[in-house]
């Protein structure tokens, strides 16, 4: 039942709106209107709306004052509920008000066959009409005729839209007729647009977002699509149609619904991707949890549902955008910064609300494997991704060559054509791409399992040509690539034969007789019939030195990059150094700067080498106990003492009982890891403990010291007295062939059961032949 109240509010607010802060004359009838409204409209019947106010009203108030302006008003009021008596029959009209200042609006009923067309009629019927009536009282009493604006709309009942809504939306519509705004032809298409919307013509189809690690599919992105062969068969025109004609927040709900009824099952982690204008995460009508309702009727969970809020358009109020936001985010939503790097798109979003996920735009991701700008672009993204822990979703993959570039990257996620393309009902990732995507991901710098980069892995498509092609045919074809490229490469089935650089060539045709002698003669005449080839499994440093070592002239040319003779690709110097810089930075770059240890990149790089090369050898993972509740209770810089000191005993345990080539890094916090030989990490393990024990004692105060306990805050939230920091060390033997993910749960186990046992301990793994201590 619809709530008079309501009703009557959000027509104060509409009107308010367009009128400025004219105060409202009240009156009792007003409330009689939306009762008759809500009435009729709950019986089925189809109502009209005549909106009516004078033009310049301001000027005639400023110039005329409040008693004049209650003559004219009052005037008016008479005249309209008579002559509209002329025009409509008595039954039909539910009430002539003037609602406040000089806004008027007459409701009545229409049969099922009243068209746009005949309102238009009506209205200007009825601007002429009044225009006559009251032209003489008008020009007696202001000095100048009457001029009025009148607009109309026609609301159709519809079950699943609001009373309040119909009505808001009614209304506006009827004052953009008024003002001019709203064209008869758009009135047409707004009428087959809610008719379109009533009857659920508007479908869902949902594209995969796939994890560019491991293959899986994070969740689907609804996608809204229009009738087939319609004028709303593009869902751009969808969208902005309904924000020209204010249904947006309409619309969107609609596409909601339709998403999340014909979304199937999911698994639990997996997530349904819905795109949100920002202007309509703060209408009343968002607020109000519709959604929550319809995800709990078909048994999915805000965590199953992430919020796309697309960049291109803007967001007017932050600061009420950001309450809605968490709001959200506190019932278990997440939010995707949308088109990231399209043309419109900034980076205040992602500032202000921190997304979970940012989704760059296509345009960034069309040609990325030729475009070494927009990679560097894609990668600064990932790099404030993970500071501001987010994700990454590449949008529009379209080729192999873009997804292995953004592979390489380390980009989170992809989606696009190349993929899966968008389907109803939703679709799966094809078996082969997903184990092609685990292969590349095994090779990938960014990786989880970070092998030696080889040269193949940063090769790009050559541009081929054959022998016998002309010399001004290559010149032509270069001219007209739509990025520069070095140079191309010659081909005999399949093999390359030579190589041709772009400057070389100009320099040979710009030369006095080049043009005349080589123009329409084939390009293996001026080709390079030696250029450097390596086969790709080979190091980047290895094709370094080799590339380096040859003659000056060709010191800068393309690497030719072949897998047993045949062509797989190039690779420019530039590229070549800019990887290996890149990893020289990865590794000084992943540093703790709290320890100076080596970070998580050289810890997987040295697992993977010691993989690599077949060498058993054992990993110790170092973890405080009780470490957050001390850090609350002591405070930050006495709990960076305490992993300082920790790391002290780590690394001296390690250099006195282990071997020279022993490795220690900081995973971060107040994790460490050791990789040794299995000789040697028992020794090294009951020195970490004993040293602990005693040296542990100088972080706590000489109270704690004396009781071996600290008043602090456990698990659980509870304050209470805890045992004094202890540290627990798991031990797991790394065999060949052993991933590092697996490795890590493996400790991940030992470690939480050295953390059920009283004191510092270590433990070992299963597999080996110790006991735990």
């Amino acid at each position: 039942m619809i709530s008079v109240k309501n009703t009557y509010r959000v027509f104060k607010e509409i009107l308010m709106s367009n009128t400025g802060n004219i105060l409202l004359r009240q009156s009792a009838k007003q409330k009689l209107l939306t009762e008759k409204f809500a009435c009729h409209i709950s019986r089925g019947k189809i109502i009209g709306v005549m909106y009516l106010d004078i033009v310049r009203f301001h000027e005639v108030q400023q110039i005329h004052g409040s008693i004049m302006v209650d003559r004219v008003l009052n005037l008016l009021e008479e005249s309209l509920k008579k002559i509209i008596t002329k025009f409509l029959p008595d039954d039909s009209v539910l009430a002539v008000e003037n609602l406040w200042a000089d806004d008027f609006v007459i409701l009545f009923t229409l049969s099922d066959k009243t068209s746009t067309e005949e309102l238009s009629n009506l209205a200007v019927a009825l601007r002429l009409s009044l225009r006559d009536n009251l032209s003489f009282q008008f020009i007696k009493l202001l000095g100048s005729e009457l001029e009025l604006h009148i607009g109309y709309a026609i609301i159709e009942p519809a079950a699943d839209i609001k009373h309040d809504i119909k009505l808001y939306n009614a209304l506006r519509e009827a004052q953009k007729v008024a003002k001019g705004t709203l064209s008869l032809g758009t009135i047409n298409l707004a009428k087959k647009f809610k008719e379109l919307l009533s009857n659920h013509e508007l479908r869902s189809v949902y594209q995969p977002i796939v994890s560019l690690s491991s293959g899986e599919i994070l969740g689907w992105e609804a996608l809204t699509r229009g009738p087939e062969n319609s004028y709303f068969s593009n869902p751009d025109v969808i969208f902005s149609f309904a924000e020209e004609i204010e249904l947006l927040c309409t619309t969107e709900m609609v596409c909601r619904e339709t998403a999340i009824n014909n979304f199937g099952k999911l698994g639990p982690e997996q997530k349904l991707f819905l795109n949100v204008n920002p202007r309509t995460m703060t209408d009343p009508n968002f607020v109000k949890g519709e959604t929550l309702k319809k995800l709990e009727e078909y048994g999915l969970t805000p965590q199953n549902i992430v919020f796309e809020i697309t960049e291109q358009h803007s967001i007017k109020n932050y600061y009420l955008f950001k309450k809605t936001v968490e709001h959200y985010r506190n019932q278990g939503y997440q939010v995707a910064a949308d088109d990231v790097g399209a043309g419109f798109s900034g980076l205040q979003s992602i500032a202000e609300i921190r997304p979970d996920f940012i989704k760059v735009d296509m345009s960034l991701i069309r040609d990325i494997h030729i475009n070494p700008v927009k990679e560097a672009v894609v990668e600064s993204l990932i790099t404030l991704a993970e500071k501001i822990n987010s994700q990454v979703i590449a949008e529009g993959i379209e080729s192999q060559n873009e997804l292995n570039t953004l592979l390489s990257l380390g980009v989170h996620f992809g989606q696009g054509f190349y993929l899966a393309r968008p389907a109803f009902p939703k679709q799966t990732v094809n078996k082969t791409l997903i184990s092609y995507i685990k292969r590349q991901k095994n090779k990938d710098l960014n990786g989880n399992w970070r092998q030696p980069l080889s040269i193949g892995d940063i090769a790009v498509p050559a541009v081929i040509i054959h022998e016998d092609t002309s010399v001004a045919e290559v010149k032509e074809k270069l001219d007209m690539l739509s990025q520069p490229i070095g140079g191309v490469v010659v081909v005999r089935k399949e093999r390359p034969i030579g190589l041709v650089m772009r400057h070389k060539l100009y320099r040979v045709l710009s030369s006095q007789y080049g043009v005349p002698l080589y123009w329409q003669r084939p390009i293996s005449v001026i080709m390079d019939c030696s250029p450097l080839q390596v086969e790709n499994h080979i190091t980047i440093e290895q094709a370094a030195e080799i590339a380096m070592n040859r003659e000056q002239d060709k010191i800068y040319d393309d690497i030719v990059v072949v897998e047993k003779g045949k062509l797989t690709g190039v690779v420019t110097i530039q590229k070549m150094l800019d990887s290996i810089t890149k990893i020289q930075v990865e590794l000084a770059k992943g540093a703790n700067p709290l320890t100076s240890l080596p970070g998580n990149v050289a810890i997987e790089l040295e697992l993977s080498r010691r993989a690599g090369n077949g060498q058993n050898c054992i990993v110790i993972y170092a973890d405080l106990d009780r470490f957050k509740s001390y850090n609350d209770t002591y405070g930050f810089e006495r709990g960076d003492q305490m992993i300082k000191l920790t790391a002290r005993i780590v690394s001296h345990a390690t250099k006195k009982y282990g071997s020279r080539n022993d490795f220690v890094g900081h995973i971060g916090g107040d994790d460490l890891i050791i990789i040794t030989l299995p000789e040697y990490a028992e020794h090294i393990c009951r020195s970490i403990v004993l040293l602990f024990e005693r040296l542990k004692k100088r972080c706590f105060s000489p109270n704690d010291r004396e009781q071996s306990e600290f008043y602090g805050q456990d698990r659980d939230g509870f304050q209470k007295w805890l045992p004094l920091v202890s540290v627990s060390l798991a031990i797991v033997k790394c065999q060949d062939k052993k991933s590092y993910l697996t490795l890590a749960e493996r400790a991940a186990q030992l470690k939480k059961y050295a953390k059920s046992l009283p004191g510092s301990v270590y433990v070992q793994d299963r597999c080996t032949d110790y006991k735990i201590q």
